[in-house]
């Protein structure tokens, strides 16, 4: 499978899951996750696929700054309802990366390792999503900012030409570099410009 080269470069996240562990699935419950992992699972790489993993990414930083981020561990609350705009694209790919889910997710084993009632939508959050953990309850709030990183200036005429099928081949290739290129500037440019990504830290 060939892929733009710069997935290679984006940050990784590594996670302990403990049901991972419980059951053999991967030793010492470390799961890694790269961005072809969200890419693989939306099925396309867009902003908003960027947006999602580097957002959880932020957030998870910022929860658990001297250990590994507990998959299953973390609740997660969208202030918009799944069906608004992008929201349930984004939910995919945090549910995928914390283990999340609200009534469909793993039901656990004696008690343990419940993954539902973790997402909730329509929540009463300050940001796009709030991210708590649940064994001490810290939380933070995270936001995409994505309209200061602009796609180039043909890019939704060449879309449109794709689109009608009137593109030609130098322009569908140049429609697809920009699109990537964008992604690219998100995730490697700004992934660490808090007027793209910003993370709220809330007071216990």
């Amino acid at each position: 499978m060939q892929t733009p080269g710069f997935y290679d470069q984006v940050r990784r996240l590594t996670v302990y899951d403990p049901l991972a562990e419980f059951l053999g699935a991967v030793e010492n419950g470390r799961i890694e996750y790269r961005y072809i992992d969200a890419v693989k699972l939306a099925g396309h790489s867009c902003p908003t696929v960027a947006a999602a993993y580097w957002m959880t990414l932020k957030a998870l930083a910022a929860l658990y700054p001297d250990s590994l981020p507990q998959r299953g561990g973390i609740r997660v609350e969208f202030r918009q309802d799944r069906l608004s705009g992008v929201t349930g694209v984004i939910a995919n790919v945090v549910a995928m990366l914390t283990g999340a889910t609200h009534d469909t997710g793993f039901k656990g084993i004696g008690g343990r390792f419940d993954r539902r009632q973790l997402l909730y939508f329509s929540a009463d959050v300050a940001e796009e999503i709030r991210f708590t953990r649940i064994d001490n309850g810290q939380a933070v709030d995270v936001a995409a900012r994505m309209q200061s990183v602009p796609f180039a200036p043909r890019t939704p005429e060449l879309m449109q030409k794709c689109l009608e099928g009137s593109a030609t081949p130098q322009e569908i290739s140049e429609f697809r570099e920009n699109w990537q290129a964008r992604v690219r500037a998100l995730l490697l440019d700004h992934g660490d410009d808090p007027q793209v990504f910003l993370v709220s830290r809330l007071p216990k």
